[in-house]
C-alpha cells in the first residue's frame, strides 16, 4: 500500500531521516520505535506531505507529491499528539470535519454518505451520547478520541499516528489503540505508528521499523525487532532488565512483562548509520 525508497529528509545542514527504505502492507501496524531523535515523527510527517523529502513515497505505486491533497487526504488519515481546537466546536462539528476530503467543495452540503460516516465513527468510538457537547468540556482521552473519530469519518484507508496517546492516563491509552485495532480490522486498511512506550509497541503491533539517527536499525515482525540486542544497541542499556526492574519496583503483573520478552529471533540487520550531516 505505502512504500518509502531511499528517503532523506534534512533540516538545513541538518539530516533528520538519512536513505531509509519502508514498506507498509494490508493489514500491518507497523510501529516506528527507537530513542528521542531518531526520526520518527520526521518520517511520519514526510509521508503526510508535511515535510519536503529526497527520494520516494509511493501510495499504491503513485508519488504522493503528484497527489492532489484532498486526493492524498481520501486515502491517508493523520492523528498526532498535538490535536487541537481554538473554538468550543460541538463534538459532531469537529468529527464532520472529517469528510472535507469527500465533498464538492468549501461550502458544499453534507451528503448522505457524509451523514453516515459521521455517524459511523461517533458509534465506533463510543462518542454518540456527546456528539451535541463542546470541546472544551470534555477531558484529554474524549478530546483524543474525537480527533480519532474525525480520521474515521475521512474512511482512509491507511492511519499515520504521531504518538496520539503520549499525554494520556493508562485507560484512555488502552482504549485509543483498541479502538484503532478494531478499525485495523477491515480490509484493506494499515497503520503506521509513531510509539515510544514499547510495551504498547509489542502488544498492538505486527510489525516494526527500529531507527536510530534517522537510520533504520531493524526491520520486520515484533518479534524480531524487539529482540535484546536491538534495543540495547539503540537506547545503550539493558531495555529488558529495565523494564523487569520497574515492573517490579512498581508492583506491576509481570504477565505484560512476559508477552514483551516472548521475542527470540533476530531482526534483519541495517547498516549503521552513525554518522549525520551537521
Amino acid at each position: 500500500m505505502l512504500r518509502g525508497n531511499h528517503v532523506t529528509v534534512r533540516y538545513g545542514d541538518f539530516t533528520a531521516v538519512e536513505d531509509l527504505s519502508f514498506h507498509l502492507r494490508e493489514g500491518e501496524w507497523r510501529m516506528l520505535a527507537g530513542p528521542n531523535g531518531a526520526g520518527k515523527s520526521t518520517l511520519v510527517e514526510a509521508v503526510a506531505r508535511g515535510l519536503p523529502y529526497a527520494g520516494e513515497i509511493l501510495l499504491e505505486g503513485r508519488e504522493i507529491r503528484q497527489l492532489k491533497p484532498a486526493l492524498l487526504a481520501r486515502s491517508v488519515g493523520v492523528l498526532s499528539q498535538r490535536s487541537r481546537v481554538g473554538y468550543d466546536y460541538t463534538v459532531e462539528e469537529v468529527v464532520s470535519l472529517g469528510r472535507y476530503a469527500w465533498r464538492g467543495g468549501l461550502l458544499a452540503g453534507r451528503s448522505r454518505e457524509d451523514r453516515e460516516a459521521v455517524e459511523k465513527a461517533l458509534a465506533d468510538t463510543g462518542l454518540t451520547d456527546l456528539r451535541h457537547a463542546g470541546m472544551f468540556s470534555l477531558s484529554g482521552g474524549e478530546a483524543q478520541r474525537v480527533f480519532l473519530a474525525q480520521v474515521f469519518a475521512q474512511n482512509p484507508r491507511i492511519l499515520l499516528l504521531d504518538e496520539p496517546a503520549n499525554h494520556l492516563d493508562l485507560q484512555y491509552q488502552s482504549r485509543l489503540f483498541s479502538l484503532i485495532g478494531s478499525w485495523l480490522r477491515e480490509p484493506g486498511r494499515a497503520v503506521l505508528s509513531v510509539v515510544h512506550d514499547l510495551s504498547l509497541a509489542r502488544l498492538f503491533g505486527t510489525q516494526a521499523l527500529l531507527m536510530d539517527h534517522g537510520c533504520a536499525v531493524a526491520e520486520g515482525s515484533m518479534e524480531e525487532v524487539m529482540a535484546p540486542e536491538n534495543l540495547n544497541r539503540v537506547y545503550g542499556m539493558d531495555v529488558y532488565r529495565w523494564m523487569s526492574d520497574l515492573a517490579l519496583v512498581a508492583g506491576f503483573s509481570l504477565e505484560w512483562l512476559l508477552l514483551f520478552q516472548s521475542s527470540g529471533c533476530r531482526a534483519r540487520a541495517f547498516r549503521s548509520c552513525g554518522s549525520r550531516a551537521q
